[in-house]
């Protein structure tokens, strides 16, 4: 009981053990990571470059049409201030347009914290490596949708 000392040095965590984020790139240069959003699910290719984005093998503009979804998309690029800097190239499968562009951009930010590991402060308090986790509720049995119930009439 009185020997407690002893433990505490062994119980105190080494700092080490502090996870250390270290650059993963390949052999062409480009760090891949996937971004999921809803039912959609992106591959996502970063490398250095003069800031192309292509999605899909279209110029992001043209795939993601509406202004809204080209803003979500670079979102991360402006947050770590490196427009321009990155050529980006994605795959994308799945779910709709909004969940597409949220896919790519999740998997932007993960792909751009693999490249360059001094990111990854900037683009966590921004809120862009975690997985939004929401998706459609599926429907039951006896309901008119996931929860609605069918209109009640007592005659």
């Amino acid at each position: 009981m009185a020997d407690l000392s002893a433990l505490k040095d062994i119980a105190t965590p080494s700092e080490s053990a502090a996870p250390v984020h270290v650059r993963k790139v390949d052999t062409f240069g480009r760090s891949y990571a996937t971004g999921k959003r809803k039912n959609a699910v992106a591959r996502v290719w970063v490398k250095a470059g003069s800031g192309k984005i292509v999605v899909n093998g279209k110029d992001y503009t043209a795939y993601f049409a509406r202004p809204v979804l080209q803003m979500i998309l670079r979102q991360p690029i402006f947050a770590a201030a490196r427009d321009g800097q990155f050529d980006i190239i994605a795959t994308v499968a799945g779910g709709g347009l909004s969940g597409q562009a949220g896919a790519v951009r999740h998997g932007i930010s993960k792909a751009m914290t693999y490249f360059e590991p001094g990111l990854r402060p900037v683009l966590k308090k921004g809120g862009f490596l975690t997985r939004d986790s929401r998706v459609v509720e599926r429907k039951k049995y006896g309901r008119a949708k996931a929860r609605r119930s069918f209109q009640f009439s007592k005659r």
